[in-house]
């Protein structure tokens, strides 16, 4: 791959993905705070329905968007296209302030962003010589984009007040600006006409056979569970550190890009040398056991607000949390998938974790968060909500190394590839 088509192909990614760092992390804050500390009051019920419009979205996708880029649209203008439309749906939706509104234009949204997730990865691959070797370095630009939306946040927020307009969320405001940004720029990248042959939505029906072999279905059991338990971390860990751990709002945009920062060093550090030694199931292993080591430290903190500094370190185990466990589970899938559905079986585990798990567990999450909220005080126990994630990740920890076995062998000795995976 030339120089400039990498350059163009790394700030794709940086700015695909920069989009949805600049809220996930933080809008849970906005939506729950109430007026008088800048926040719209939601109650955590609708918080969670917000959060699950993204994976809802990314579950219909495939059906419509994905058969026009195939078929009918160049895939960089494609994109470009959607990018435009989302930004313009995010600069309304960080000026609306009752719950109708927000969830029609979020909904809006992430039917525009969601498409826009494979559409990059595809465009990627369809420029380069050896994907395997290639894509890595591509995609990691992927996550320095959230880290440097979420540090741009806070440097707004610090220094910078004045230039998000009056009334509108700050988060939302900065990922409208870099989605239109990056739908101008969409247009400026290699060309990739449609390939006239759609790929079938329902492709990943055919990696259900793999469901028969009894490992296979634990892991993907297993996975969907942990996948709904994430969302606990993505939607209240932004209202937790402002409302009680007492982290100032302008900087928890900041503070949060050490989950990142972590990912990185795990994945391009720890992960080669652990994986050859350990085998995917005690790596997974590992993986689970970071889970509930954060929501332990979260609910401690909630009960000793002193422990404030333990509870900004726990972040770093969100790099073990996703690398350890669903970056490994996806390489778990490329070693046992025949080769001729190899890459259903992959559309099949990222829908589990990423489509359906995601949304259950957003409406999940909103659900044990309003169970455990005051409805008078709107004060929230978060020591019990946390204890929640905890204890389900905890069964899974035990469950997974009993009833799990790993099965090293490979359909045709292909070495699996880490770079094919998607951000949870």
């Amino acid at each position: 791959m030339n120089l400039n088509i990498k350059w163009r192909l790394s700030a794709m990614m940086l700015l695909e993905y920069a989009i949805w760092g600049a809220w996930a992390p933080v809008l849970g804050a906005y939506l729950t705070n109430p007026p008088s500390k800048g926040g719209l009051g939601f109650d955590n019920n609708q918080l969670g329905v917000i959060y699950s419009l993204l994976p809802l979205a990314s579950i219909i996708s495939p059906f419509i968007a994905g058969q026009l880029a195939d078929r009918r649209f160049a895939t960089e203008r494609f994109l470009g296209t959607l990018q435009i439309f989302a930004g313009i749906a995010l600069l309304v939706m960080a000026s609306q302030k009752q719950y109708g509104g927000m969830i029609l234009w979020m909904l809006i949204f992430s039917l525009l962003y969601a498409p826009t997730l494979a559409l990059t990865n595809s465009l990627a691959f369809s420029h380069m010589r050896d994907a395997e070797k290639e894509f890595g370095g591509i995609r990691v630009w992927g996550t320095i984009g959230w880290i440097v939306s979420g540090l741009l946040l806070t440097l707004f927020r610090n220094k910078l007040p004045h230039l998000t307009p009056a009334g509108m969320s700050d988060s939302l405001f900065l990922a409208g600006i870099m989605a239109l940004i990056l739908g101008v720029f969409s247009f400026g990248l290699p060309h990739t006409p449609p390939k006239r042959e759609g790929v079938n939505p329902l492709a990943f029906m055919d990696a259900l056979q793999l469901l028969k072999n009894r490992n296979f279905a634990i892991f993907v059991i297993i996975s969907f569970v942990v996948a709904t338990e994430l969302q606990f971390y993505y939607v209240l860990t932004s209202p937790f550190l402002e409302q009680r751990m007492g982290i100032p709002h302008e900087d928890v945009p900041g503070v949060m890009t050490l989950a990142q920062i972590a990912e990185i060093v795990v994945m391009g550090v720890l992960l080669p040398y652990l994986l050859p030694k350990m085998g995917v199931r005690k790596t997974m292993v590992v993986g689970i056991l970071a889970w509930p080591i954060r929501y332990i430290i979260f609910a401690l903190g909630a009960a000793m607000p002193q422990l404030k500094w333990l509870v900004v370190a726990s972040l770093t185990l969100h790099g073990f949390c996703y690398v350890f466990f669903f970056t490994v589970g996806f390489i778990y899938v490329d070693q046992v998938a025949h080769a001729d559905i190899r890459a259903s079986a992959q559309s099949f585990i990222a829908l589990v974790v990423l489509g359906v798990g995601s949304y259950v567990g957003s409406l999940f999450t909103g659900w044990i968060g309003n169970a455990f909220t005051d409805p008078v005080t709107k004060a929230t126990n978060w020591t019990n909500v946390f204890l929640v994630p905890c204890a389900l990740t905890i069964v899974c920890a035990i469950i997974f190394p009993l009833l799990f076995r790993e099965n090293r062998s490979r359909e045709n000795g292909s070495r699996p590839n880490l770079n094919t995976i998607e951000k949870v």
